[in-house]
């Protein structure tokens, strides 16, 4: 997947104000219009404008896109990094554009899963539902936590720029929590109109990226590191697990790749989720003559062709 720049597509610097984006498009909307102009990639152009101007127009898509960075250029091959979105603060409503609108991958990639922007009634309204992504620790889903929340609402200053407003929420995680699960906050969100009561809050949970830990619904993975001779013969290591280190016997003749299951060890519920241990194997480096020789004495000992079954 290809960067766009749609400041670049627009023709206007990042600290436009939404006027100098709105005259922007509508003279280039104008130029590249199928239906008037000449040039063979006005149809195409059209749609790249478009799509910017979609971005671009609305504080919460502008700012969840300058959350991007500006180190990066068009072409460049691009991934969202995980949890890219995480803090950010949105209205209620449909954040992926009008049904049926053929949007890029590019922008599939960063708004697809959001809301936002829906319409508020005139005169008496509850207001509208806030929706936000926040990274939590697994751990966090073993015990349940008390946290505070930084969230970053988009708004408008009166010079029309978007700017950023923050709060923090002091916000009780409950045990047995699972990534995508919504955390209803009552009265969170937007304010309401006249005497409407105030909308909703809810928060989504997303892991953070944990070096050991892997989760799957309720289900947790880790990998375990074995030395050759503990995967051939069997033995008893300790292997981590989010709530601590555990005792856990190796079976003999164990293979790169196993699993071990620890049944009830994922994340609580009920029922609980399983913690899967995976094996893989360690080699020791051969750092020494000692280590070498060690080497080619298993060499010699081992009538063994790891590549048998390919040659077949």
């Amino acid at each position: 997947m290809k960067f766009k720049d749609y400041y670049e597509t627009l023709g206007v610097p990042r600290n436009a104000t939404q006027d100098d984006v709105k005259r922007a498009y509508r003279k280039l909307a104008r130029k590249f219009h199928p239906d008037v102009s000449k040039d063979p990639d006005a149809e195409v152009r059209f749609k790249e404008l478009g799509e910017a101007y979609a971005v671009l127009k609305d504080p919460e898509k502008r700012a969840a896109y300058d959350q991007m960075g500006s180190q990066w250029k068009t072409g460049q091959d691009f991934q969202p990094p995980p949890g890219w979105d995480a803090g950010f603060e949105f209205s209620g409503g449909a954040f992926g554009g009008a049904a049926g609108t053929d949007h890029s991958d590019f922008f599939e990639a960063l708004f697809g899963r959001h809301v936002g922007g829906g319409p508020r009634a005139p005169r008496h309204a509850q207001g509208q539902d806030h929706h936000a992504k926040v990274l939590i620790d697994l751990v966090d889903a073993y015990h349940g936590a008390q946290r505070g929340i930084s969230l970053r609402m988009p708004v408008l200053d009166a010079q029309g720029r978007v700017t950023m407003q923050e709060r923090t929420l002091d916000v009780r995680i409950p045990k047995g929590v699972r990534a995508g699960q919504h955390l209803r906050l009552a009265g969170q969100g937007g304010p309401g109109v006249g005497d409407g009561a105030a909308g909703d809050l809810y928060l989504e949970i997303v892991f953070k990226p944990d070096p050991q830990f892997r989760a799957d619904g309720r289900d947790v993975y880790v990998n375990l590191p074995l030395a050759p001779w503990e995967a051939a013969l069997g033995a008893s290591v300790m292997a981590p697990t989010p709530e601590g280190p555990v005792q856990l016997t190796i079976p003999p003749a164990s293979v790169a790749g196993r699993q071990l299951r620890l049944k009830g060890r994922g994340i609580p519920g009920t029922p609980p989720g399983d913690l899967y241990v995976m094996l893989a194997i360690a080699l020791p480096p051969a750092d020494s003559e000692a280590a070498q020789e060690a080497y080619r004495t298993m060499a010699k000992a081992f009538d063994f062709n790891p590549r048998q079954a390919l040659e077949g």
